[in-house]
Parts: C-alpha cells; structure tokens; sequence
C-alpha cells in the first residue's frame, strides 16, 4: 500500500477517515537522516489516535530553514523511509517553510511536536485548538539528532 500523497489526495482519504470516527493525528519535520530519535518520537505521535499523518519537509523548504548543506537525503528518499515506519501511516511532502496551510487544510484532531518545541512556539496550535483539537509534545531524545549524526560523521572520518 502506498502512504505517500499529494495534499489534495489525502485530504479526500483523511476526510473518509473522519467520517468513520478515526482521530487523526499530524506531525511533521524534515527527517534528514533517520534515527532513533525519530522512530520513538512517531511511535509515541502515533499512540495519541487512529491515523498518523507526518507531513515531510522538501528540499527547498529544509535549505530555506538548515542551510544550504541540507538536506543530506532527498525527499523522495526521505518520504519512502518514513512511509517504511508502521507507526506512519501517512506522507505528504510540504513545500512552505511551516506546515500552517496544511494543518488547516487537514484539520488534524491531535499535532504533536517533539520536546525541543515549546507549545507556544508550534505552528497550527492555535488552529487546531480552534477547532476542539489537541497539542501534544513528546519528550525529546537527548543526544539523538540529524546535527549529532552530522558532527560524529566529521569527527570520526575527518572532513574530506
């Protein structure tokens, strides 16, 4: 089964969805490097309803907000990994620099972000509370980061 879809697509299958009592749920991130990190975070994200959507970063929008180096793994690449998770049952590429059109578009009933977010710094909180939903953090992972991978990279094989 594929999970990854263009907005328009998934809008019609989360609707459906909602239409039979599932609570949806909505992350998203740039899940440049896959790490332990993240596979906790999203299965935790996906213990707070019926359906997780995680709604990935593109290339351009990840440049725009970690530099020019970044990401190391290509969306497309990036998206299958993710979509490769059990916990993930969603995947949508966006393309703005915050996910706010989308979770607006959605409607998620739940957003949840990872422990190194504030709720008053999440972007949809205000939307989604608006319209009776939940704002989740999850606990962060100390030390399990992209920029952790990247600097141990460096230091163990020296930069060439």
């Amino acid at each position: 089964m594929n999970k990854i879809y263009k907005r328009e697509s998934l809008k019609k299958k989360i609707d459906q969805l909602k239409k039979e009592g599932k609570k949806i749920v909505f992350t998203n991130g740039c899940f440049d490097i896959l790490h332990v990190g993240h596979t906790r975070y999203l299965r935790e994200a996906k213990k707070e309803g019926d359906i997780l959507i995680l709604a990935l970063n593109s290339d351009e929008s990840v440049r725009s907000l970690k530099g020019e180096k970044r990401p190391l793994i290509p969306e497309d690449e990036r998206a299958d990994l993710v979509a490769s998770l059990g916990s993930v049952d969603f995947v949508t590429i966006f393309h703005e620099l915050t996910p706010l059109t989308l979770i607006e578009y959605l409607k998620p009933d739940v957003l949840v972000k990872g422990g190194d977010w504030a709720e008053d710094q999440v972007v949809g909180r205000e939307s989604v509370k608006k319209w009776g939903g939940r704002v989740i953090i999850i606990p962060e992972i100390k030390g399990s980061s992209t920029t952790n991978i990247i600097e141990k990279i460096i230091n163990v094989y020296g930069k060439t």
